[in-house]
């Protein structure tokens, strides 16, 4: 009994030492120890995402990869999986593991290796929100108080919830949504049993064990996992004998990207750094719904591409990437090559040659094997043996220089030969030889009433070139600048119907010493001419004298209206043949103030900004073009001073069942209307009316085929959309270093520039062959046969999404008929005349018969009838 007693005391003596111990640890690193209680609002890191209007995941930013997610959101396996092999005893412990800790102790006495862990879920997430990794008695101390801190703050389910999207898991990922992502591109409920395992394995050694990095490691970690889970009941022996005979098949896995829109995305991530600072931005789980329509955003960049390839097939083939090998030498040849290269590669190696090289947007790596008379068959990258037809092939004729190609192939062994790695890409659902445009091109669209950016593509390739030609690359807009000339004129006295001459001008620089002699292009002169029909045609000697009639310095304060700096406008009359240097933005915006009836609007991406928690915390609030709006925001009844000063809807209400007030009165008190910010106006309706309408000409033209007297505008192959409300105008700049194409409705305002990024480099000329087919017409490169057909072929997808609104014309406007060769009044009603607007008062006044009946819109609700006596 006094051995027993003895004992007893002993134990009572090294308890109280313990907890003195314990009690004296604690007071040691209590000051050391953080707040747990942040816990409870804990802000993960998360990267931003930017999202299409139509939800659509645009690219994502931040260093860290999270998908928070709540534990209901987990698959029951996942979670099981992390215990097993993590805290089988989770939901029994105080936080922390007592036999663990026993466990990990003798460890540590016997062989004094502190790597022996017992750390439980709720220690590793105190390690992971509050300390360091670093394997050290202190660090263990605070891990524990810490660990018991936070099981009395939190619920177990809410420990392990954090934990899950907490811990790291390599390759960037944070928590097992991103895990999930970045390992198998899956969500965490479509992963399977074996891929559970891989991933709960990896917290142990997260950059060591993962599969993308060592295979051989992720497997044997994720068979451990797996026996855990079989020792604990979570899985049955058949799952187990199945997942295990599994082959590690992860790869790393971006972002589920569902919207290809580069440039408009590094446009999102600028502002948003701009605006919150580059820590907050990448970290803060920010959701940026933009403008942009996914649909149409698609559509942008496919037409903008598939117009390159074109404009570089007329220009002819550039040869190969690479030789791999070269036919059988002619032995009967005396001189051969110094380099011999390698004799034919076998398939094996053909592939694995072609795993090495890159690829860019849908241009595939390939190695022609055999060469017919008029096909050849490739291996291409993935080990698909593929066959191109004539069809694809017969475009390739040499290219010689931007000007000059060589005559057009008539068999295959004429373009390649076996061993050449060349790039291929599908068209119409059949291969076809292609290569990389050294061309390049911006397109961008934006909705004229607020200025929202509907689609944008900067490039051929954001991940060939960074460069966003669409709001970056100031060039010369030729012809663009020409409807903004024509404007300035209207303001100056001139009319649609004001007779000009369109003959060739000779004018003598002093301080030069030579003669300018701009031309029209294509050098044809028509003699006297309306504005109306040398704006469709694009006659460049008109535009020059239009702006010495209106002069220089009122021209460049009329084109500052439209959002143009002055520093980018040149004080000279080459002015009036577009030498001034814009972006593609900055004109389709210029575009946009006639299309919305005179208002400058200013073009925006960034809709709506959320936080993590999916609160709003932006709104984007445009100015917008609105003629109506005053006059709306005028019939809204006006609330008296005591419905304001009522505050309750009840009180209200009484008042309205009592019929002291009315439904009017009861609705704005209740359901106060925000007014709309309204873009400033810039031009008169009018005038952005007769400029519209005139563009309207490019596309129809005007007199009669039938008797020898109709006349295109430059844009009329826009006549296949068969809309009467576009207007459009081509530009083109000297020697065709830039080429563009401007068009509009009321709704939709788009601007499409190519050019190559040299400034200097001209766009050339694509000479006649025999094998061209309709997108490889000859010709020198111009606004109407480069930058044309990609504004068509994305208008013709997008367009019948947008309602045919014929313009109406503004009040301010009078429609009289004219004779067309004179502009002046008219009797006849033959081809020789027509309707043409004008603003009131400006209307001429000479006639060609006794009286003319001119409609006119004043201020009236209708347009009214009025004789015009003529002398």
């Amino acid at each position: 009994m006094s051995w027993l007693k003895k004992l007893l005391i002993l134990g009572v003596i090294l308890c109280l030492c313990g907890l003195l111990t314990i009690a004296g640890l604690y007071l040691y690193v209590k000051d050391d120890l953080p707040d747990v209680s942040t816990l409870q609002d804990v802000k993960l890191q998360t990267p931003m995402q930017v999202f299409t209007a139509d939800g659509q995941l645009i690219s994502q930013f931040g260093e860290k990869r999270r998908i928070p997610l709540t534990l209901d959101e987990m698959p029951p396996l996942l979670i099981e999986a992390f215990l097993a092999i993590e805290d089988s005893r989770f939901y029994e412990h105080p936080g922390i593991d007592i036999i663990g800790i026993i466990r990990a102790a003798s460890v540590v006495a016997t062989s004094g290796d502190f790597s022996q862990g017992a750390s439980t879920i709720t220690q590793q997430l105190a390690r992971n929100f509050f300390l360091t990794r670093e394997k050290k008695l202190i660090r263990k101390i605070k891990e524990v108080f810490l660990a018991i801190r936070i099981e009395q703050l939190l619920s177990k389910d809410k420990i392990l919830e954090l934990y899950l999207n907490k811990i790291e898991l390599g390759q960037r990922s944070f928590g097992v949504g991103a895990a999930a992502q970045v390992y198998f591109g899956k969500s965490v409920n479509e992963l399977s049993l074996d891929e559970i395992a891989i991933i709960a394995g990896l917290p142990k050694a997260p950059s060591t064990l993962n599969p993308v990095r060592s295979p051989a490691n992720a497997k044997t970690r994720r068979n451990v996992v797996l026996y855990r889970m079989l020792t604990v009941g979570a899985i049955s022996q058949d799952a187990y004998d199945t997942a295990i005979k599994a082959p590690i098949t992860s790869k790393r896995h971006g972002a589920q990207i569902t919207a290809s829109a580069p440039y408009i995305a590094e446009m999102v991530r600028q502002e948003m750094v701009d605006r919150y600072g580059e820590e907050l931005a990448y970290s803060a789980g920010f959701q940026v719904t933009t403008t942009v329509n996914s649909q149409q955003q698609s559509i942008a960049k496919r037409s903008l591409q598939q117009n390159l390839y074109d404009y570089d097939e007329r220009h002819g083939y550039r040869g190969p990437v690479n030789t791999l090998w070269q036919a059988t030498l002619d032995p009967e040849v005396t001189e051969q090559p110094e380099f011999k290269q390698p004799d034919r590669l076998e398939p094996e190696q053909i592939i694995a040659y072609l795993d090495q090289q890159q690829g860019l947007e849908d241009l595939v790596p390939a190695v022609v094997t055999e060469v017919f008379s008029k096909s050849v068959s490739l291996i291409m990258q993935g080990g698909d043996q593929v066959t191109i037809e004539w069809d694809g092939l017969k475009w390739a004729r040499s290219f010689i220089t931007d000007r000059r190609q060589s005559n057009a192939p008539k068999t295959a062994d004429a373009i390649l030969a076996p061993g050449m790695h060349v790039l291929i890409r599908q068209q119409d659902n059949k291969w076809r030889l292609s290569q990389i445009p050294e061309a390049t091109s911006a397109l961008v669209a934006i909705d004229p009433k607020d200025g929202a950016i509907r689609s944008l593509v900067g490039g051929f390739s954001f991940s060939e070139s960074q460069f966003n030609r669409a709001i970056q690359a100031k060039r010369q807009v030729g012809s663009n600048i020409k409807p903004f000339i024509y404007s300035a004129a209207l303001e100056n006295g001139y009319t649609l119907a004001s007779i000009m001459n369109d003959a060739p001008i000779h004018h003598w620089d002093d301080n030069a010493g030579i003669a300018w002699r701009p031309k029209n292009s294509p050098a044809v002169y028509d003699g006297p001419i309306r504005i109306r029909e040398a704006l469709a045609k694009s006659k460049n000697v008109v535009s020059i004298r239009l702006l010495r009639g209106v002069g220089i310095d009122n021209a460049i304060e009329h084109l500052q209206r439209f959002g143009f700096t002055a520093s980018d406008l040149p004080r000279n009359e080459t002015l009036a043949l577009g030498s001034a240097s814009l972006t593609p933005m900055e004109v389709v915006k210029g575009f946009a103030v006639f299309a919305n009836g005179g208002y400058l609007v200013q073009p925006y991406l960034i809709d709506t900004i959320t936080d993590a928690e999916h609160n709003l915390i932006y709104q984007h609030k445009p100015a917008i073009a609105c003629d109506n709006c005053e006059t709306d925001i005028a019939t809204i009844p006006k609330v008296s001073s005591t419905l304001k000063a009522e505050t309750s809807i009840k009180q209200l209400y009484d008042r309205l069942s009592h019929h002291e007030i009315s439904d009017a009165e009861f609705a704005a008190a209740t359901l106060p209307i925000e007014q709309p910010i309204i873009a400033q106006r810039v031009l008169s309706k009018q005038n952005s009316f007769l400029i519209a309408d005139a563009l309207t000409s490019s596309v129809w033209g005007g007199g009669d085929w039938a008797i020898g007297t109709g006349w295109n505008g430059t844009a009329w192959r826009l006549q296949e959309l068969k809309r009467r409300d576009i207007a459009a105008k081509t530009g083109t700049t000297n020697d065709s270093k830039d080429t563009w194409f401007s068009g509009f409705t009321s709704d939709l305002a788009v601007t499409t520039w190519v050019g190559f990024d040299d400034a200097n480099r001209s766009l050339g000329r694509a000479q006649w062959h025999a094998n061209m087919g309709q997108s490889q017409s000859a010709g020198t490169e111009s606004g109407a046969r480069t930058a044309l057909p990609a504004w068509l072929d994305y208008m013709k997808v997008i367009s019948p999404s947008l309602p045919v609104k014929p313009m109406a014309a503004p009040f301010g406007l009078a429609s009289v008929r004219i004779d067309l060769k004179t502009g002046l009044l008219s009797r006849k009603t033959d081809t020789s005349s027509s309707f043409e607007y004008f603003i009131s008062g400006t209307e001429p006044t000479q006639y060609s018969s006794n009286s003319v009946q001119p409609i006119s819109f004043d201020s009236s609700s209708e347009p009214v009838e009025k004789e015009v006596e003529l002398f």
